[in-house]
């Protein structure tokens, strides 16, 4: 079937409870599993790896640091290519290489191999988190767009969770290689159900004559103070969030703590917090606006960040759901706003957004190991503490909510990216 452009114009999209709304919505949940299963797979197994290889968790951490750094230089060419042939194609290659990719790593005999396959893997994931906000921002009706991407980050979060509670006791079990290798089986599956699932684009028309270059695109998002605030978001809440979730095996299997990688492995089941968090702050946002939700999920973050300083495992365990609550449910906000706000280049935007989210991951998650080696964990928690108040810093003074009104007057007049 083929759409026409009056067809497109005269389309508001999906409306939630659609046979098309709940397909479109499966699919990203699937693709997100797909994604970040095998992009945070090696994070629950790092104490394992790092044994293994005798280096140390700083530099275990960058099986996940170079995955994320090819996500983040990866996801304004997959916008560009998302363009050209469209977002469910673009999508659909992506899903595919990096399965491909995924079963690959498993064979990796030194670690320069395992790093570069890790790379391309996520240079190769960085075509979903490029496009998929674009996608549901243009396919579904605006009054649900902040309720279909928390749905999105859901997919996200489960996808984190699988990746790390079966790769730590299989590899405990076997070894790291067989952990990865099942969590890639399982990434497989979901992405097979996203190529089935997913329903064929309605409102993308593809790089007209008359739209802006791509350089225009860019600096369009670049210089938009708003804009920028959200990047921020991304770029500052990921950083301290990776940091977290990389180091606190280390601090848990080292004394008074003494736990076995199978049990340390479980701390990533907190991810189930965030797949309810992201959802509840999606229909938060739709009653409350979404600056007052962003704001008082990054406060349950900071909360959450402050209760692991202690030495009681009980209260740092809690503290890492508060935390988990807090993250996602920002980052469902933050991530969903961007493609709403954006007027220009949509796809652009919210790749920009990735590009400073997965930047983040990859510089704070590395200098957060670092902080950690040299002063120990309260220092690093405090120090993921102060970004997050930064970030609340940040959208306090920036003029987001001022435009959104006029953002969305704007979208609705027209719904060309």
């Amino acid at each position: 079937m083929s759409f026409s452009t009056d067809d497109v114009l005269g389309w508001e999209g999906h409306p939630r409870g659609s046979r098309d709304y709940k397909r479109l919505v499966a699919a990203l949940l699937f693709a997100g599993i797909a994604t970040f299963a095998q992009l945070y797979s090696v994070q629950g197994i790092l104490p394992l790896i790092a044994s293994s290889l005798k280096i140390t968790p700083s530099q275990s951490s960058l099986a996940v640091g170079f995955a994320t750094v090819g996500v983040a230089v990866s996801v304004l060419p997959w916008s560009v290519i998302a363009d050209r042939i469209g977002r469910v194609k673009s999508m659909s290659i992506s899903v595919i290489a990096a399965t491909v990719l995924g079963l690959i790593v498993p064979l990796s005999s030194s670690l320069p191999m395992l790093l570069t396959l890790r790379f391309f893997e996520g240079a190769a994931l960085g075509g979903l988190p490029a496009i998929a906000i674009a996608y549901l921002s243009e396919e579904v009706h605006r009054k649900h767009t902040a309720l279909a991407a928390a749905t999105y980050v859901s997919g996200t979060t489960l996808g984190g969770l699988l990746g790390r509670i079966v790769a730590g006791p299989v590899a405990e079990l076997t070894n790291w290689r067989i952990g990865t290798l099942t969590v890639s089986v399982i990434a497989a599956v979901a992405a097979a159900l996203f190529l089935v699932l997913a329903p064929k684009p309605r409102r993308f028309l593809g790089t007209s004559a008359d739209e802006p270059p791509l350089g225009t695109r860019l600096r369009a998002n670049l210089r938009d103070p708003g804009m920028l605030a959200l990047y921020a978001q991304g770029f500052l809440l990921m950083g301290g969030f990776v940091a977290i979730y990389n180091f606190l095996g280390f601090r848990l299997e080292d004394s008074p703590f003494g736990l076995p990688q199978s049990l340390i492995s479980l701390i990533f089941v907190a991810y189930l917090s965030g797949t309810v968090s992201s959802r509840v702050a999606g229909q938060l946002a739709v009653k409350h606006g979404r600056g007052p939700v962003l704001a008082g999920s990054t406060a349950v973050m900071i909360a959450g960040v402050g209760l692991t300083i202690s030495g009681n495992l009980v209260v740092i365990l809690g503290g890492l759901v508060v935390l988990t609550i807090g993250f996602f449910a920002a980052h469902a906000i933050a991530s969903g706003w961007t493609g709403h706000r954006a007027t220009v280049g949509r796809a652009q935007a919210t790749s920009l957004y990735n590009l400073f989210y997965y930047g983040g991951s990859s510089l704070i998650g590395w200098l957060g190991g670092v902080i950690y080696q040299q002063f120990g964990w309260t220092v690093m928690a405090l120090f993921v503490a102060v970004l997050a108040a930064a970030a609340m810093v940040v959208m306090r003074f920036a003029p987001v909510s001022a435009h959104a009104v006029t953002s969305e007057r704007s979208q609705a007049a027209s719904v060309a990216p």
